[in-house]
């Protein structure tokens, strides 16, 4: 009879798991409130306690530290030596482990929760079995995830049983090393937002998708997560081809773009291009905020990918449908939009989490291990995420810095300009007037140059800038770029102030009437 030892902490699906293997004839042992569960549902279950002779002590701290079960787990199969070893001793092999950990992660989630607390939440009998077993594991199968139990149960008696094994083995190794790592950063105070860069970063990155190709198709490339539902890995997929790697990056900056805009009643819509937003603009209608936004670039949106604060409805996926878009993010679809937008068979359609799609885009960027991470050759830079500058908020640390007091229809302007700011790759420029973008210059050596670009694309889309208001992610270095904006007829100008030369920029800003303000905050996107 082969014998399974069952201890988990998650007790779902492990009842139907045990119930199988029983009607199989194997022999269940399990652990404290494992068993009980089991007994409860009328399975045949031995204790711990009787294959080791000794009992459960201290709180359950020590139950599974004994030769029965590891000398049952490690016992070579193929060696006469280590069976007869076994038997001398009166123990029996143990050829099925499932075992999840004590929820540590979970614990240090609470707020209220101590030190002590969270070290009871450490456990040390199920990752010492989880790493025996695996090391067995030619022999020995071992399951950390109940998800893997169904086709545990499905390959355990046939060939394909020993690869498959192995790969078992492998993921709980990942689970024993995430697990400890987790330890060390609670105990190194890791985990709380850093004031300083930690001496050791750890993280586990699971593989989410496997991508056709990188940027270019000379290029592997694959999608990897946290091994949670955060940031891109939180998407939901409706309809349309697998997402590809440029995909994915400019998904990232459209919800990057679109976070600003969580809190506002007004519907959002951001339009992107390699990363960076070619349309932009809030109204009370998302068809009328989709149209606004198109209206930036038209050219450039075509391919475009396309996040939006409120539900996509048959008005706004109408307008849409009459455009080359890769993809399109939102809160929800209703069931006429699909209609339309499902027509276009390789047009991706994507949702975020709308229950709570405020926090979900508030947060975006962060991550669970609160540091952005990106790669350089020979090494990793590693950043707390920024605060998001939201939308239609009182900004108390603003200062107006001009003779000239902004009116409240350029203010609004001013915060609309300054949150749209923020998803735009430095150096950054961003033209504006009632809740729209009306040019953007983008990723220029030179601020004036971005400056002129915005200037040149605001023309080029044919909208008069007369009484339109400027934002630029950083301080502005000479007058010159203030200058040209007043030439196109730019009102108001916002930036974070800063530069040596702020006297001249403002000195500037006042022979023309324009107002100014300062944020003393940049916003660098590189």
């Amino acid at each position: 009879m082969r014998r399974a030892l069952l201890s988990v902490s998650d007790k779902s699906g492990i009842v139907e798991f045990g119930t199988v293997l029983i009607t199989r004839g194997w022999e269940l042992v399990s652990t404290g409130g494992t068993a009980r569960t089991l007994r409860e549902a009328g399975l045949e279950v031995l204790s711990v306690s009787d294959v080791t002779g000794h009992p459960e002590m201290m709180d359950g701290r020590v139950k599974t530290l004994h030769p029965a079960i590891h000398a049952g787990l490690l016992a070579r199969r193929d060696r006469q030596d280590d069976l007869e070893a076994l038997s001398e001793q009166g123990y029996k092999p143990i050829d099925l482990v499932a075992v999840n950990l004590y929820p540590f992660q979970e614990t240090i989630k609470r707020e209220d929760i101590s030190l002590l607390d969270a070290m009871e939440q450490v456990d040390i009998g199920g990752p010492t079995m989880v790493r025996a077993a695996a090391k067995s594991h030619d022999s020995v199968c071992v399951v950390i995830d109940p998800s893997d139990y169904n086709q545990v149960l499905e390959i355990l008696d046939k060939p394909e049983a020993v690869p498959f094994r192995r790969k078992l083995a492998a993921k709980a190794f990942r689970h024993v090393s995430d697990y400890d790592a987790a330890i060390a950063r609670y105990l190194g105070n890791e985990d709380a937002p850093p004031e300083s860069m930690p001496e050791h970063l750890t993280s586990s990155l699971v593989r989410i998708q496997a991508l056709r190709y990188g940027e270019n198709p000379d290029q592997d490339a694959a999608f990897y997560g946290f091994g949670s539902s955060d940031g891109l890995a939180g998407l939901k997929q409706h309809h349309g081809k697998d997402l590809s790697y440029n995909n994915l990056l400019d998904l990232d900056g459209a919800l990057l773009c679109l976070a600003p805009f969580a809190e506002t009643q007004r519907a959002a819509v951001c339009i992107i291009k390699h990363t960076t937003p070619c349309g932009l603009a809030v109204d009370d209608s998302l068809a009328k905020a989709y149209q606004k936004a198109l209206a930036t670039d038209p050219v450039s949106a075509f391919g475009s990918v396309i996040s939006v604060s409120h539900p996509v409805d048959l008005e706004t996926a109408k307008v849409m449908s009459e455009l080359f878009i890769e993809c399109i993010v939102a809160p929800d679809f209703t069931a006429e939009a699909i209609g339309i937008l499902t027509q276009k068979k390789n047009l991706r359609l994507l949702s975020y989490p709308g229950e709570g799609s405020e926090q979900f885009l508030l947060s975006y960027g962060g991550g669970p291990e609160a540091r952005l991470l990106r790669s350089v050759y020979g090494g990793m830079l590693a950043q707390t995420p920024p605060v998001v500058p939201c939308y239609d908020q009182d900004n108390p640390e603003w200062e107006v810095v001009s003779e000239r007091q902004p009116s409240d229809q350029e203010q609004d302007d001013l915060s609309f300009a300054w949150a749209g700011i923020f998803g735009v790759k430095s150096n950054a420029i961003l033209l504006a007037r009632r809740g729209a973008a009306l040019g953007i210059g983008a990723g220029q050596m030179s601020r004036v140059d971005s400056s002129k670009i915005a200037v040149r694309k605001a023309e080029e889309g044919g909208h008069d800038l007369a009484g339109a208001v400027l934002a630029s992610d950083a301080f502005f270095p000479f007058r010159d770029a203030i200058d040209a904006a007043a030439d196109a007829g730019i009102q108001a100008v916002i930036q974070p102030g800063g530069s040596i030369r702020d006297d001249e920029v403002l000195a500037a800003a006042n022979e023309h009437g324009m107002a100014m303000v300062f944020t003393g905050r940049r916003l660098f996107r590189h």
